[in-house]
C-alpha cells in the first residue's frame, strides 16, 4: 500500500502531461454536436412512439 501512495504523485504528473496532448473541441463544435444529438434523440423518440402506437392498435384490434 505504501508503494501505491509513493507512486501517486508520478501518476498525477503523467496524467497532466497526457491531458496536454488532448485535442479539445471548440465551443462551436461542441454546440453543433450537442444539437445533432438532441435532434437525433427527438426523431428516434417520435419514431419509436409511432411504432409503439401502431403495434398497440394492431394488438387491440386482434384482441377484440
Amino acid at each position: 500500500m505504501l508503494r501505491v501512495i509513493k507512486r501517486f504523485p508520478k501518476f498525477l504528473v503523467e496524467v497532466k502531461n497526457e491531458l496536454k496532448k488532448v485535442n479539445w473541441s471548440s465551443r462551436e463544435e461542441l454546440v453543433n454536436a450537442t444539437m445533432i444529438v438532441i435532434v437525433a434523440a427527438l426523431l428516434l423518440t417520435c419514431y419509436i412512439s409511432a411504432i409503439d402506437m401502431l403495434f398497440s392498435k394492431v394488438i387491440q384490434y386482434y384482441l377484440k
